[in-house]
């Protein structure tokens, strides 16, 4: 005769197919993607714009990339797409990163002053700590 306590060893863990609870893994360092496509009419910005907020709250790690490689020739309607993006990215506590942006876009957002993050581009910041400017002779001491 088997006790009880052998016939409770011998028997296989339940199988269960429920998901563990909690919130699903999100890795908070790869921020979402929103890919623009091209060209966008008019009444589709505040739907794209309800996008980036709902990424931005869903965690995207404070920024979603925008990638407007299929944004066609840049314009001023192009412009006036990213600005809105980034004013409600913003208001999200967030920021839009373009990804795949054509020289020309780059230009017509420096002539309008508006600036953004682009992948792969370095942003300028101070020279790293111990690395001096050179300094003419005869420059007095500050």
């Amino acid at each position: 005769m088997i006790s009880g306590a052998a016939t409770r060893r011998a028997r296989a863990p339940a199988m269960s197919s429920a998901r563990p609870a909690g919130l699903p893994h999100v890795d908070a360092e790869t921020p979402a993607v929103l890919v623009l496509p091209g060209p966008v009419r008019r009444d589709e910005v505040p739907g794209l714009c309800a996008r980036v907020r709902a990424l931005l709250e869903g965690g995207a790690a404070g920024v979603v990339v925008c990638d407007v490689g299929g944004l066609g020739p840049p314009g001023l309607a192009v412009v006036d797409l990213l600005a809105r993006l980034e004013l409600t990215a913003r208001r999200a506590g967030g920021r839009i990163r373009l990804r795949d942006a054509d020289p020309a876009l780059h230009a017509l957002l420096g002539l309008v002053g508006l600036r953004f993050q682009v992948e792969g581009q370095v942003e300028q910041r101070e020279p790293p700590l111990g690395v001096e400017e050179a300094v003419e002779t005869g420059d007095p001491a500050l």
